[in-house]
């Protein structure tokens, strides 16, 4: 019994130091580590099972790992600090289609119900596009920059004012698209992000590769947005967000709200738990005043809405 403990101790300890690697250290890892909150919460079953058990120097070990887990993820669930804005507000909304599947007409819905002034689109495709400019998309949102692809390549931005396509970042066929958006008061760069998806390792560069040419934050306030295909947990995303940004949902104390699958799946018969794929993703000098999830049909990704405030540069 003494072995088992000190097993179910070591399996939840090493998940937790290479969660504490400051890189990826495997494609295996790049799918495992988007569950560590789930395996967070399962790691309290190690310090039970020693209390039970009565092996006390493996109930501290057991304790120090759920330490770890807990300093990684439970501040996701508590407001995050903002700076004092009091710039233009902006509401913004990003959506993935997959493969322009969701009806243009509850996309145009939600659209009006959230009123959002810029809308990022993921796995837009033609059809999608032409299908959403006849159901009346451009009378709420105007202006568009971006790219539809057959496939899952396609992205574009939708803005309720100016905007101007300044790159199409383009890794394995996934495009990502940015572009100057004009609000009043300010001058802000946006882009719909959707790097490859990780999901077999010939893929695993180009996901690397898309994450790493994000723009990092300067001068110009920036929203990075959309289907990012990581969560906070992967080494990539966390450095991103140590270059100067800060993620809407964990500062709004939603950092925990999953995103993909939007509905309940299944492996080989056992429940998967969902993960956070889709954010929102600002410089510091932008206060997050709201951050929400909705469902849209026809997808398996939830879309995400974030309702921002501009400080004084």
């Amino acid at each position: 019994m003494t072995v088992f403990v000190w097993l179910v101790v070591a399996v939840f300890g090493l998940w937790a130091a290479l969660r504490l690697l400051p890189w990826d250290v495997d494609f295996a890892w790049v799918q495992l580590v988007a569950f560590t909150p789930t395996v967070a919460l399962l790691s309290l079953i190690a310090p039970i099972l020693a209390l039970l058990l009565r092996r006390w120097i493996a109930l501290a070990a057991g304790l120090a790992v759920c330490a770890v887990f807990a300093t990684a993820v439970l501040p996701r669930a508590f407001p995050g600090s903002n700076p004092a804005a009091s710039g233009p507000p902006l509401r913004v909304l990003a959506a993935n289609l997959k493969v322009g599947s969701v009806p243009p007409d509850a996309l145009i819905t939600l659209v009006r119900d959230l009123r959002p002034d810029i809308l990022a689109i993921q796995e837009l495709t033609p059809t999608a596009a032409d299908n959403l400019r006849t159901a009346g998309l451009g009378e709420l949102l105007p202006f568009y920059a971006g790219e539809a692809r057959a496939g899952v390549g396609g992205s574009g931005i939708y803005s309720r004012h100016p905007l101007q396509l300044t790159d199409l970042i383009d890794f394995g066929g996934f495009g990502q698209a940015r572009a100057t958006v004009q609000i009043p008061g300010a001058r802000i760069d946006v882009v719909s992000v959707h790097p490859c998806a990780p999901s077999q390792k010939s893929r695993y560069q180009c996901w690397a590769d898309g994450l790493t040419a994000l723009p990092h934050p300067d001068d110009t306030p920036k929203i990075l947005l959309g289907d990012f295909n990581a969560t906070l947990d992967h080494a990539r995303i966390r450095a991103l967000l140590a270059t100067g940004y800060q993620d809407a949902a964990d500062t709004a104390a939603s950092g925990l709200t999953t995103t993909w699958p939007a509905t309940p799946w299944t492996f080989h018969g056992l429940p998967i738990p969902s993960v956070t794929l889709d954010h929102i993703v600002v410089d510091q000098h932008t206060a997050v005043q709201k951050f929400s999830t909705h469902l849209l049909p026809e997808t398996d990704h939830r879309a995400v809405y974030a309702e921002l405030t501009f400080a004084a540069r």
